[in-house]
């Protein structure tokens, strides 16, 4: 992999993390036009997770903080209450990654009549959130972050997108749009971290040696700064209710990529 082809694709991962439009898919596609297999693929996929996660703690610090902060005071706080929701929206891609993960992979060695099918399944999530308007809520629930946790998990299909699953499920529950998107760009945290981390124990850097340090940083520094800027842009979007142009947007792709195979 040259250093432009991971400049692209690292962009690609950045962008499409936190705009509903699959980065799996994207991702996908993107390593299909270019020819990218192989271990140095598992390597990159961490360098640009990475850039992400950081590019997710640069533009929601202030929250973060907040949450730690009022986590530290050891009293059940507001604080306290929202990171138990986060921690709790894990528990089902925990239990996915750990029970169904050759499965899981097994999907992405499915072709790209996955990827499309999943993008029109994105398509529809977001296109309910245009017309399906429930009366808001002043917080998220506990029962809310459950099954928001349970789209994440679902969301593992490539092609579904995980912000697109998790936001559309937080607005169709009745929880007011900024709130859902900055839960929903938070609780992606630790699943990957967790999935990094996986990655790492199963010898994610032992094919480093095929993609050179170039490649790697070149991503790195592409995800996380067009990460940066879709986290923000996602954020402003979902408050103005912009939803349903990702859904015309992923309905487009999904039929193009089941078109064209």
């Amino acid at each position: 992999m040259e250093w432009f082809e991971a400049l692209v694709l690292g962009l690609v991962q950045g962008l499409t993390e936190f705009l509903p439009i699959s980065s799996s898919g994207h991702l996908a596609v993107a390593n299909a036009l270019f020819g990218n297999t192989g271990a140095g693929n598992l390597t990159f996929t961490i360098a640009v997770h990475a850039g992400t996660v950081c590019s997710t703690l640069l533009v929601l610090w202030t929250e973060i903080s907040r949450l730690f902060n009022g986590l530290f005071n050891f009293k059940w706080n507001d604080e306290t209450q929202y990171i138990a929701k986060i921690l709790l929206s894990v528990i089902p891609v925990a239990i996915v990654g750990v029970l169904f993960r050759h499965q899981v992979e097994a999907l992405f060695d499915g072709g790209l009549y996955i990827v499309g099918a999943a993008l029109l399944l994105t398509a529809g999530l977001l296109a309910l959130t245009y017309f399906i308007k429930p009366r808001k809520k002043e917080k998220i629930s506990f029962k809310d972050a459950l099954l928001i946790g349970t789209a994440q998990a679902i969301a593992v299909i490539p092609g579904l997108s995980r912000s697109g699953a998790t936001i559309s499920t937080g607005l169709l529950l009745g929880n007011k749009k900024e709130m859902v998107a900055k839960f929903s760009f938070l609780m992606v945290l630790i699943p990957v971290l967790g999935e990094c981390f996986l990655d790492l124990m199963k010898g994610g850097f032992s094919g480093s040696a095929t993609l050179p340090v170039s490649s790697l940083l070149a991503g790195f520094f592409a995800a996380f700064v067009s990460g940066a800027i879709a986290c923000k842009l996602m954020i402003n979007l979902v408050k103005k209710g912009k939803l349903i142009y990702f859904a015309i947007y992923c309905a487009v792709v999904g039929v193009l990529v089941l078109l064209f195979l």
